[in-house]
């Protein structure tokens, strides 16, 4: 384990390297060209089998000593549409999209894992499946169409990562059960009868529907919601209109629904539509809903956050787990644990950094990468050897 320590950390400024290059030139869900052919030249490098998937997505095995078990290894690869802020040297050079969530981490971390593993190749029985995924930021994402074309065949277990700023570096954060929620968006349309700002009353005024929509729609969560049950509902876009004494014909809304339970999500996507429909017909407006459920929670099986726990705390340390609660964020690696059993973590790389995930000036304590990499590359030996 002190040799495999010594070559994660000789890699630090490669890692960088790797990560910054990505951070430069990120590109969106299912656009990930370059992106792919730098990863895909890498594992080739390596001399590894290297299949494409989901269109821009890449799957690699290493393979070992003969062996029966088989472990997979996950990193997301697009960036999300954002004109990135700030002054530092490796500043997106795309304009309208940044890695403003990490996966520039992530893909090097997997790199790093494959690079230290081929090295290791003849120390350890079975084979290993990298896989670099699209299009994790939006709906539908890369995961289910990776799985649709043989991304875990001939897996027993996948793990993969978050590198999380709310955590110092370093560190480990994990749940068992549900630590990510399902992730569900909606459309409103609320249509009306236009006219002169002047004379409103010959008009239906779909912006005051609206309006009404969104305020009744916080009654959901606060009154129809268990409140020991997580749940949330937000907007986060609202459309209509164009100019100020201009009734318009049709307002638009979008928003997301975070929820852990079933139950729970089917109550919220009843109560939106019927909300919706009788909030608009009180003022006179036609409003309508479409409702399109996301990726389900991520729940960790029990056995395999007790092994990640039990790695983790070998090689970096029991004080280095650090406790959480679940998130209300959404995450696509729940369909790979629908699948398969394994586990998803976030690894601290937080320390000095105040700009949170998803803003545009985002960035990632670097100093993290090489300790990723290591228990990455250490969850999956572990495995390998049956200690799962």
């Amino acid at each position: 384990m002190d040799e495999l320590k010594k070559d994660a950390e000789s890699l630090r400024s490669q890692l960088v390297t790797w990560r910054r290059d990505f951070h430069r030139y990120p590109e969106v869900a299912f656009k990930e060209q370059r992106t792919s052919s730098v990863i895909r030249d890498f594992l080739l490098g390596l001399g590894l089998k290297v299949q494409t998937l989901a269109g821009t997505g890449l799957r690699a095995v290493l393979e070992g000593n003969p062996g029966e078990r088989t472990v997979a290894l996950r990193a997301d690869m697009d960036a999300l549409p954002l004109t990135e802020e700030g002054d530092k040297e490796y500043i997106s050079q795309n304009p309208g999209a940044t890695h403003a969530c990490a996966h520039d981490g992530h893909m090097a971390i997997l790199m790093g894992v494959a690079h230290l593993l081929s090295k290791w190749k003849k120390q350890f029985n079975g084979k290993v499946i990298f896989l670099f995924q699209p299009a994790e930021e939006q709906l539908p994402g890369g995961a289910k169409p990776m799985i649709e074309e043989g991304a875990l065949e001939g897996a027993q277990a996948i793990f993969g990562l978050h590198l999380w700023q709310l955590l110092p570096t370093g560190t480990v954060g994990i749940i068992k059960g549900p630590m990510m929620a399902q992730a569900d968006n909606f459309r409103i349309a609320v249509k009306g009868k236009g006219g002169h700002g002047s004379m409103p009353q010959l008009t239906v005024d779909p912006i005051l529907a609206a309006a009404q929509i969104v305020v009744n729609l916080q009654s959901v969560v606060s009154r129809n919601v268990d409140p020991l049950k997580p749940a949330v509902l937000s907007f986060g876009k609202v459309e209509g209109g164009t100019v100020s004494n201009v009734i318009p014909e049709e307002v638009r809304l979008v928003g997301t629904v975070r929820t852990f339970d079933l139950p729970i999500q089917a109550l919220i996507e009843k109560r939106l539509g019927e909300i919706v429909t009788e909030t608009g017909k009180a003022f006179g407006a036609e409003a309508s809903v479409e409702y399109e459920p996301g990726y389900p929670a991520v729940v960790n099986p029990s056995s395999m956050v007790d092994f990640v726990i039990e790695v983790t705390s070998k090689i970096l340390g029991a004080e280095k787990i650090k406790p959480i609660d679940p998130i209300m964020g959404g995450e696509d690696f729940s369909l790979y644990l629908q699948k398969i059993p394994g586990a998803f973590l976030f690894f601290g790389a937080g320390d000095g950094k105040k700009f949170p995930h998803h803003h545009p000036a985002f960035d990632i304590d670097e100093r993290a990468l090489p300790q990723a990499t290591l228990l990455m590359s250490s969850l999956a030996l572990e495995f390998l050897k049956g200690n799962a």
